[in-house]
């Protein structure tokens, strides 16, 4: 059995983090690298390791990913000035983190295309 991944060990407190939201499906923290003053991670506690690999068992839970980014976006303040949700997807989309991750980016204007 492979070990756990960087965010499952955040998830269970093993490494630290500052964690904004936690639920039965999904866990928050922030960046340790932010490139906006808000940049949070919301991951699933079921460890997907990319989108590209979720399945229709996945269903549910990225589409709660989502509403949990807007959500947080709420609560830290963003969500009417505006903010991205990025999901990188393999070597080539900039995916980091084998573990399925949505990047909630904001808190300053954003360029495009992002580079």
């Amino acid at each position: 059995m492979a070990g756990k991944t960087l965010f499952e060990k955040i998830r269970d407190r093993e490494i630290p983090a500052e964690i904004v939201h936690q639920d039965e499906r999904c866990t928050a923290f922030r960046d340790i690298s932010p490139q906006a003053p808000v940049h949070i991670l919301i991951v699933p506690n079921k460890p997907v390791p990319r989108v590209g690999m979720a399945g229709p068992a996945d269903e549910a839970v990225l589409g709660h990913l989502l509403l949990t980014a807007a959500e947080i976006a709420r609560a830290e303040g963003i969500a009417e000035s505006g903010y991205r949700l990025v999901i990188n997807n393999g070597p080539d989309g900039g995916e980091a983190v084998p573990h399925l991750h949505v990047h909630l980016i904001g808190g300053r204007p954003l360029a495009w295309p992002p580079g």
